[in-house]
């Protein structure tokens, strides 16, 4: 019988051994990720600080809306299918309307999409929306719900990293 309480105890201090090794390795394990967070939220904040595009210009035609934009910031664009651009506007029958527009590659955007219609100067990676290029996008609206008589009309430009521009427009 003394045998016995002396097993378990030493399996008694075993588990608990064991547990709080476990409960530890977690701890670290949910620091390591809760600091690798942080640095990569960090980054990110980094480099929406970085970026600024300028809204430079707002024309409206038959198609829709021409936005003329200018990369002021020193961070480069790339990838187009990552911004977006909001349009709140007034129809013809005076209802407010927002629409989300996504891109669309190609020189005619279909109905509720944009394009990138040139970058001037871009002799420096072409294609790539540099650090003190302007660039001029082509929003093509709903054609069955077009915009009216209005001063009441906002556009949103959005960066793939969450750098904005906004400002009003009129028809």
């Amino acid at each position: 019988m003394g045998f016995g309480s002396i097993i378990a105890a030493m399996i008694s201090v075993a588990t608990i051994l064991l547990v709080s090794y476990v409960c530890s390795k977690g701890g670290f394990y949910m620091a390591d990720v809760l600091a690798d967070s942080v640095i990569e939220m960090q980054e990110n904040k980094n480099d929406m600080v970085k970026t600024e595009i300028n809204i430079t210009n707002i024309t409206t035609d038959s198609v829709g809306i021409l936005v003329y934009l200018q990369n002021t910031g020193s961070t480069k664009i790339g990838d187009f299918t990552y911004m977006d651009i909001i349009v709140t506007y007034q129809n013809e029958s005076c209802d407010m309307k927002t629409v989300w527009i996504p891109y669309q590659e190609g020189e005619i955007p279909s109905n509720n999409r944009w394009t990138k219609m040139e970058i001037v100067p871009d002799l420096i990676n072409p294609g790539v929306f540099d650090p003190g290029e302007k660039m001029k996008l082509q929003v093509r609206l709903d054609s069955s719900n077009p915009i009216g008589n209005s001063s009441v009309n906002w556009l949103l430009v959005t960066a793939p990293n969450g750098a904005k521009a906004s400002r009003y427009f009129s028809e």
